[in-house]
């Protein structure tokens, strides 16, 4: 049975659950953190969806500065220098990206983590809003079903993930380097782009490392930690890692954008390279 009171429609409390027909019974502002939350997942996907169309502006020749949104880019339609793998697939209609072929797996990693769950399950579908905080729906079927099912995949993206940094480390070992467009002589050289791009690096390796399945890869199944010392101690230092897996996942949202905003900006000459040695 159910009655309607002034806060809506109420409904008896379970066997054993407090009666308590309020909402929530909390005083502060609980609404904060997933508005926050909405505005930078709505943020960073509205601008990555935008950057992966433009096709453009994402290679700097001169100094080896590539997007990691087109990393790695394997097209014949990717500009002169920025396939650093070679151009192994044919040129790609205007209605396809160019970063389609890493960008998708990374979206997906990222989608499906653990944390980014909690992040956009309580910002956009309010389940639950907050702690403590009742939620509007009436039923309640966890991942058990599709589409939420999908997110078991969430290893199996790990490992894309993890190959994509490896590829975004070589990227940027290449950053090092600076070709003089006249004698087209390369030789050693530090820009403000190489450094965003080694802090990018270093951010995407910490979020990587950090994630629950790769916690559990190197030590979930063991059944003694004596008898795999080795493992053992990586999965300790992956645990500690682990802590701040929240905070990683931000930060690498905000050093994409940098990243991939400055390299667009020198890229189509709107600004120039600070250059630091050569």
């Amino acid at each position: 049975m159910t009655t309607t009171h002034d806060s809506g429609t109420y409904r008896p409390p379970a066997p054993g659950r407090p009666d308590i027909r309020q909402r929530t019974l909390r005083k502060d502002r609980w609404w904060l953190p997933p508005l926050v939350n909405a505005l930078g997942l709505a943020t960073f996907v509205v601008y990555a969806t935008i950057r992966s169309f433009w096709g453009s502006a994402y290679y700097v020749a001169e100094y080896h500065y590539l997007s990691p949104f087109y990393s790695p880019c394997l097209s014949e339609s990717c500009v002169p220098g920025a396939s650093h793998f070679g151009q192994l697939l044919p040129p790609f209609p205007v209605w396809i990206p160019l970063a389609i072929i890493g960008l998708p797996f990374l979206l997906g990693f990222r989608v499906t983590c653990y944390y980014y769950r909690k992040s956009y399950y309580r910002a956009f579908w309010a389940s639950p809003p907050a702690c403590a905080v009742a939620e509007p729906h009436s039923t309640y079927s966890g991942e058990t079903r599709f589409p939420l099912i999908l997110q078991n995949a969430h290893r199996y993206f790990f490992y894309v993930a993890f190959l994509i940094s490896v590829i975004n480390t070589y990227d940027m070992v290449l950053a090092f380097q600076s070709t003089d467009p006249v004698t087209e002589v390369t030789s050693f050289g530090i820009g403000l782009g190489t450094l965003i791009l080694l802090v990018n690096v270093i951010g995407l390796w910490l979020y990587t490392l950090s994630c629950h399945s790769c916690r559990h890869i190197t030590g979930g199944r063991l059944k003694h930690f004596s008898k795999h010392p080795v493992r053992y101690r990586i999965w300790t230092t992956l645990s500690k890692l682990n802590t701040r897996h929240m905070q990683f996942a931000w930060l690498t949202i905000g050093t994409l954008i940098l990243t991939d905003f400055y390299i667009m900006l020198v890229a189509s000459g709107t600004i120039s390279d600070l250059r630091i040695v050569n």
